[in-house]
């Protein structure tokens, strides 16, 4: 029997527009995050794909759309990080880069922390 492969070109790039336009348009989000007293909506399968912190923290509340609260963790710091999170990469000041890299650290972002 013939096997016939079938290709998605560029399966990947689209993938990463989706999210980031489910993202944008608020479509699907299933988590918010709270920190400095504001909040964002995001992805549960993004932040656990992207974080092993969130991967357990998530999958040890089955709550439908958690709300998670960061402390010690800065408003725009996490904006940056799930921008990071969402399309790969960040632009961020000089004076911002280090917070950001700590929180990156603390959270276990993947690409920004050493985690596996």
């Amino acid at each position: 029997q013939q096997l016939y492969s079938l290709r998605w070109h560029d399966f990947q790039s689209s993938i990463l527009s989706s999210f980031r336009h489910l993202r944008d348009v608020e479509d699907f989000v299933d988590v918010t995050l709270a920190c400095d007293g504001k909040s964002f909506t995001a992805h549960k399968m993004v932040l656990s794909a992207c974080s092993p912190y969130f991967r357990h923290l998530l999958k040890a509340n089955p709550c439908q759309h958690p709300i998670v609260i960061l402390r010690d963790v800065k408003y725009r710091d996490m904006e940056a990080l799930l921008r990071f999170m969402y399309n790969g990469e960040v632009s961020v000041s000089n004076e911002q880069l280090p917070s950001v890299l700590h929180t990156a650290r603390m959270l276990q972002v993947k690409g920004l922390a050493d985690v596996p």
